[in-house]
C-alpha cells in the first residue's frame, strides 16, 4: 500500500511517521483490498478543541474510506482514527462477502 504523510503546521516528526507506518502496515495485513492511505497530521490552535488533528483516507475499489480525530496527543489521534477505519474497514469486509 502507498502511503503518504503530509504535517500541516508543525514540523516533520520521524517517530510519528514510522508510527503511523507500523499502524497502517498492520491494518493492510488485514485488509490486502487497500491501495493507498493519505494522512494529515494538523495542529489547530483553537481553545475550543484539543488541538492535535490526524485524518486519514483510505483508497480501495470503490468508495474511500475516510476517518478523523481530534486528541491531546498525536499518538492517540492516529489510534483513534486507524480504529475508526478499521470499523468502517470490517464493514466493508462483510458486504464484500455478502456478494460472492
Amino acid at each position: 500500500m502507498e502511503v503518504h504523510i503530509q504535517f500541516v503546521k508543525m514540523p516533520v516528526s520521524e517517530n510519528l511517521q514510522e508510527f503511523i507506518q507500523k499502524k497502517l502496515d498492520k491494518l493492510y495485513k488485514k485488509y490486502d483490498w487497500l491501495i493507498k492511505a493519505q494522512v494529515y497530521i494538523k495542529y489547530e490552535n483553537d481553545p475550543t478543541s484539543k488541538g492535535k488533528i490526524c485524518e486519514m483516507v483510505l483508497s480501495q475499489s470503490g468508495p474511500q474510506v475516510f476517518a478523523s480525530s481530534n486528541e491531546d496527543n498525536y499518538q492517540l489521534a492516529v489510534k483513534n482514527t486507524v480504529s475508526d477505519l478499521e470499523r468502517q474497514l470490517s464493514k466493508r469486509k462483510q458486504v464484500m462477502k455478502s456478494h460472492l
